[in-house]
């Protein structure tokens, strides 16, 4: 379903709330591979990574805190110098979809339908992470650090909010998704269809839908530019954490579907790390005439 409205393309390259420098040059790519959009864009300034920029100061318990939380008020700065219908947001790490879903909910009066397509929930707080990119969701529901909830006028509703792809969570996480009663449709559900999304769009009426697609939903082997698939990396290397199980055609199959039953205003795309891109600058950077 298309309409008609000024859609806002917002350049978030934002890397603290992963802890990932590596998240800065995936969203800088994201926006050179994108082709020519017609509205207005905003670049949200964020410093490039540094080695000097690690260890991350610590502030309640969440590393760059202060950083964070000035990039997220500049973010909804920007959106608002602009009021636009649609947003779309290329980071980034997935703290980047704060200012834009908070802006959306807001615009659509409180109706907004959130779509969650990630490997994780994204509900804990600073007592099970330091990062900030795996509590945004838990922000935008009212939850977790009040600094960055302050930022959330008006808080999304809970039966508006259902998980895609999403397969393995922790128990902690667990009190938030029972508590709330958070709707999941596995990665199982959806390689035979989209149904289940589709029906709770529509028990729910949800006109105005806005997407959150961590690329890590994807399963490694069928889509290279993510975290998982950091080359050489050390024995032990994101044990544990879950690793997304979509195949990219359910991906696109799933995202078709919705854009033709619903509005689809919000479009964020996190935490794509060009792995090949990584080690190409680091090559260039020992040539001759152009490394130090």
């Amino acid at each position: 379903m298309s309409r008609n409205g000024k859609t806002l393309r917002l350049h978030m390259p934002q890397w603290q709330g992963g802890n990932l420098g590596e998240y800065h040059l995936g969203s800088r790519l994201l926006s050179w591979l994108l082709p020519a959009g017609e509205g207005p864009e905003e670049i949200v300034p964020v410093a490039e990574p540094t080695r000097s920029a690690f260890p991350q100061a610590m502030q309640d318990g969440m590393a760059g805190k202060a950083v964070l939380l000035q990039q997220a008020r500049d973010a909804r700065l920007a959106i608002e110098r602009h009021r636009p219908d649609r947003i779309l947001t290329i980071g980034g790490d997935c703290l980047v979809d704060l200012a834009p879903i908070a802006y959306l909910n807001k615009r659509y009066g409180g109706r907004l339908g959130v779509l969650w397509i990630d490997a994780h929930p994204d509900v804990q707080t600073a007592k099970q992470t330091d990062q900030g990119n795996a509590q945004v969701l838990g922000m935008l529901l009212g939850r977790g650090d009040p600094s960055f909830v302050a930022e959330v006028d008006l808080p999304v509703d809970p039966n508006l909010v259902m998980y895609a792809g999403l397969d393995e969570w922790s128990p902690a996480e667990d009190e938030v998704l029972s508590g709330l009663s958070l709707r999941v449709t596995g990665s199982s559900a959806l390689s035979r269809g989209s149904s289940e999304i589709l029906r709770w769009i529509e028990e729910n009426r949800i006109e105005h839908l806005a997407v959150h697609l961590d690329v890590d939903v994807i399963i490694p082997e069928r889509f290279q530019p993510i975290l998982f698939n950091k080359p050489a990396a050390e024995p032990g290397f994101l044990e544990g954490v879950p690793r997304g199980r979509l195949q990219p055609d359910d991906v696109l199959r799933l995202l078709g579907e919705v854009a033709a039953k619903t509005d689809i205003v919000g479009l964020a795309i996190t935490e794509f790390i060009s792995w090949d891109a990584i080690q190409t600058r680091a090559l260039l950077a020992r040539l001759p005439l152009i490394g130090g």
